[in-house]
């Protein structure tokens, strides 16, 4: 784990900010927002280099592990997260979407560092992300459908251009590209373009604080609300798989694999898709983009209830971790 991935969160924060600075700049604040697109297709396309699809049978390898996985995160979350917004954050049909995008999908980057930090089986975590990340990209337009067809007009063929933009071409692109280079040339093009991610992603970032920072300050109370439901999302997925953990007799690694499996988002994969699909609702962006700032600091925080639960022998005593 580098410096970088240490403290992306912080380069995240410092985007947002520099974004809202220059969002007083009349002409950045009015020629930011064609970049966002671009920036994002880059950072996909580096996260779809990365993605070792050729090793997908490896994610059913342990069926215990990738069948709790994946009820949590692709049936107990979309129902617990609608149940959620819809209880906390009725009468804001935009910040609703963003929460749902946020929760509906999995990370396939940094939750590798907190489950690192965890002292969780980084193999096991690992050998979930292509499932997770084909998983996510499947369902999230049909979630979307299914739950917001009444509340929001949905444009299936701008939807679909999303898609398409967003997902279809980085990653065939991607795919590509690892066809046609050889071994060393193709390590080198995926180490390079791991490591430009994070800025990718922060240039996405101030793009849009930048281009959309006026809309923000007339919408900050609205935008704070995602917090609650964001806590309580993260709280009580905590608890839940640390239960299914000593009742299904997971080993410690595999507990806190499970645990960062279920409760790291994917906030930039959700953010790509947003910006494309909705593009007259800039507050499902901005609520995607202000969620992992406090998803971030509760996932270091969960790191070390995990540690603490390992040290603890507390499970060792029921026989279980």
């Amino acid at each position: 784990m580098d410096l970088v991935e240490k403290i992306e969160p912080i380069i995240i924060f410092f985007a947002i900010i520099l974004g809202l600075l220059f969002s007083n700049v009349g002409i950045i604040a009015q020629n930011t927002g064609n970049l966002i697109t671009p920036f994002l297709c880059l950072m996909l396309f580096g996260l779809f280099l990365e993605i070792p699809l050729n090793e997908l049978k490896n994610s059913f390898k342990n069926v215990k592990f990738s069948l709790t996985n994946l009820i949590i995160n692709f049936l107990w979350t979309p129902l617990f997260g609608y149940f959620l917004g819809t209880l906390l954050l009725k009468g804001n049909i935009d910040i609703l979407i963003g929460f749902f995008m946020l929760i509906l999908t999995p990370c396939t980057d940094w939750y590798l560092v907190f489950t690192k930090l965890a002292k969780g089986n980084l193999t096991l975590s690992l050998s979930i992300l292509p499932i997770n990340l084909i998983l996510q990209i499947v369902l999230l337009p049909i979630y979307l459908i299914l739950f917001f067809s009444n509340g929001i007009s949905l444009d299936y063929p701008q939807l679909a251009y999303s898609l398409l933009i967003v997902i279809v071409i980085p990653f065939i692109a991607s795919q590509i590209v690892k066809f046609i280079l050889k071994d060393k040339v193709r390590d080198k093009v995926i180490n390079s373009f791991g490591s430009l991610q994070i800025w990718f992603l922060s240039l996405a970032v101030f793009c849009i604080f930048a281009s959309q920072g006026k809309l923000l300050y007339s919408n900050l109370e609205s935008i704070v609300k995602i917090f609650i439901p964001l806590i309580i999302f993260f709280t009580a997925n905590a608890i839940i798989d640390l239960l299914l953990s000593e009742k299904i007799n997971f080993t410690y690694p595999e507990y806190a694999s499970l645990t960062m499996t279920t409760l790291a988002r994917n906030s930039p994969l959700a953010l790509a898709i947003a910006i494309n699909s909705f593009p007259s609702h800039e507050l499902i962006a901005m609520a995607l983009v202000i969620g992992p700032l406090i998803e971030l600091p509760i996932l270091y925080i969960v790191s070390r209830f995990c540690l603490w639960i390992k040290n603890s022998g507390l499970f060792f005593v029921c026989g279980n971790f």
